[in-house]
């Protein structure tokens, strides 16, 4: 196996410049979701005590609503109801820790290639195996990017959905007739929006790289036989 040799002359080319935007798009693509903490607000109202309280709902990655109780100041029972029993709804788990998931691991593989183009560049180019396995796993992730993105953009609908103003028409307390209730606020959800878009740049990325990569393997580079040919000699001369 080649010594560490560093170099950076690959990062000035397509190949190494494009995956270290890969690299940075990815961790913005899981650091946005992954770090996210939220909370749902309800004022509500007791014509039987005439009493106004706030009761709170915190969710945050992984999305498992069903698991974000509802909260009232000192934990108090408003209106006589136990509001820890009442949680949100829906289950968004799987959709948001296949996309951090997939995309920490997508950072991870960018750490590890570029330091395989940066520090044995001559191995990488000289191998047929290495850039065929750069190849495939490039494509693979180009069509990943795709389906997680495009499952945590529907979750994140839902999830808005699940937490906002229709909240209120689905809690069973809300139905009662001496509970008079009015929708507070929900936290804004600009960083959810954002991995979502860096999840599609991402793809965009990766896809767009998939040629560059292509470019280093065995299919693409020309036979020892019209190398030859492109540099040889003149034919001779047709009598």
């Amino acid at each position: 196996m080649s010594s560490f040799q560093l170099s950076l002359n690959p990062l000035k080319e397509p190949l190494g410049f494009i995956k270290v935007l890969e690299w940075i798009a990815s961790i913005f693509a899981f650091a946005t979701c992954g770090g996210f903490k939220g909370k749902t607000e309800i004022q509500v109202g007791c014509r039987k005590f005439n009493d106004n309280k706030t009761v709170t709902a915190t969710f945050g990655y992984p999305f498992r609503l069903t698991q974000a109780s509802f909260e009232a100041p000192n934990n108090a029972n408003v209106c006589d109801i136990n509001w820890k029993s009442y949680a949100l709804i829906g289950d968004y788990s799987s959709s948001a820790q296949f996309s951090v998931t997939f995309a920490v691991f997508v950072f991870l593989y960018c750490m590890a290639a570029l330091l395989l183009y940066v520090g044995y560049t001559n191995l990488y180019r000289e191998s047929r195996k290495l850039p065929m396995v750069d190849f495939i796993v490039t494509l693979i992730a180009t069509f990943l990017w795709l389906v997680s993105t495009s499952a945590w953009a529907k979750a994140l609908t839902d999830i808005k959905a699940a937490t906002g103003y229709s909240i209120v028409q689905e809690l069973e307390p809300c139905k009662h007739p001496g509970v008079m209730w009015t929708f507070g606020s929900v936290t804004s959800m600009g960083s959810l929006n954002v991995s979502v878009i860096f999840g599609f740049l991402n793809m965009i990325l990766w896809g767009g790289n998939a040629w560059f990569v292509y470019k280093e393997t065995s299919l693409h580079s020309p036979s020892n036989t019209s190398a030859s040919h492109s540099q040889g000699g003149i034919p001779p001369p047709g009598i």
